[in-house]
């Protein structure tokens, strides 16, 4: 019984150092990123949080509100393959890219209100 809970604890810690994030590439234009924004949050995206007074609406520029909403989208669809790409404009990192709030992990955070 003691070997179950040490090897739950040791896959607990290993999920949360694993955290990935999807964030829109460098390079892009402001109109590549709007139609990767807009695309992410008509498709399942929850951007309700980078709207005007929103918890994540500062930094308030296009590329900051397009990889809030590729991460969210990414974060609903559980990390499945292909969930990142948005016709090659975005991409799986491992660094954690927030800069003023939360964003959704693989570990179930959720942004701050």
């Amino acid at each position: 019984m003691a070997a179950l809970v040490v090897v739950a604890l040791i896959l607990s810690m290993l999920g949360r150092s694993s955290a990935t994030w999807c964030i829109c590439k460098e390079g892009l234009g402001d109109g590549a990123l709007q139609k990767t924004l807009d695309y992410a949050c008509g498709a399942g995206a929850d951007c309700t949080f980078i709207h005007t007074n929103g918890a994540c609406y500062n930094p308030n520029t296009v590329r900051a509100h397009c990889n809030y909403a590729v991460n969210s989208f990414f974060q609903k669809k559980g990390q499945a393959q292909g969930t990142c790409d948005f016709s090659g404009t975005a991409s799986v990192t491992a660094s954690d890219p927030s800069q003023v709030s939360m964003w959704p992990s693989i570990n179930g955070q959720v942004p701050l209100m």
